[in-house]
Parts: C-alpha cells; structure tokens; sequence
C-alpha cells in the first residue's frame, strides 16, 4: 500500500506545471478546506471523501501504473457532489463554509470531467504511463 502511495505522490511530482497547479487547487479545497470547517459535517465528508480517492488512487497506481486510469480514484466525489448538493438550501452563499462547499463542488465537477476523458482514453487503449516513475 506505502509503496503504491509513494509512486503516486512521485508520479504526481513529475506532471507539468499546470497541472500541478490544479492539483494543489483541489488538495486546498479537499484536504485544507475542510480543516477550517471541522465543526461541519460537510466538511468531514469532503476530507474523508479526498482521503478515501487518495487511496483508491494509490492502490490504482500500484496496480496499473500512473496512467490515465487514476481518474477512476474520484469515482468518491460522484457521492460527494449530490450529497453536497442537498445541502446548499441549508448553507449560506455569504457565508465563508458557503462559499467552500460551492468552490469544492465546482472544482471537482470540472475534475471529474477530465478524469472521464481520461479513462474512456485508457479503456480505448492508451494506456502508456503518463509520466516515468523511474
């Protein structure tokens, strides 16, 4: 399991800026976000969900490799997002935890876009990694 967690944070090191960037973007709104709104449970639920994809994505890696199939590990934020949904009549836009479930909710719908075309692009075969782990 390490191992496969080690591979993954390595693979993630060695992506293009950009996505880096984007990356750090989804790490601040799942991982440090809900930090600062522990006393929700909404926030609870997006840290548990972020921790549950980084390990889904981990085991992914060791599996297969850090391919195009890691889009797979967010298959969580599917659950994520209408539970999220459900809950914006009960949480101010004008609040700070308001505008957190909103950048969450928007941040991973835009991800789990590109983690579909990602793995419809490995189901069709590309399944090369996508960085060199060695």
């Amino acid at each position: 399991m390490f191992s496969g967690m080690r591979e993954f944070v390595r693979g993630m090191m060695r992506l293009p800026r950009r996505v880096q960037l984007w990356l750090v973007l989804l790490g601040a709104l799942n991982m440090v976000g809900p930090l600062l709104f522990l006393d929700h449970w909404e926030a609870r639920v997006v840290l548990g969900t972020f921790v549950l994809a980084f390990v889904l994505m981990s085991v992914l890696t060791r599996v297969f490799g850090f391919t195009r199939l890691l889009g797979l590990g967010h298959v969580v934020w599917l659950l994520l997002l209408p539970y999220l949904a459900l809950q914006l009549d009960q949480i101010p836009v004008d609040e700070a935890i308001g505008l957190w479930v909103r950048g969450v909710m928007l941040a991973n719908t835009v991800s789990l876009g590109f983690d579909v075309v990602d793995v419809v692009r490995y189901a069709r075969g590309e399944r090369e990694p996508l960085v060199d782990l060695g």
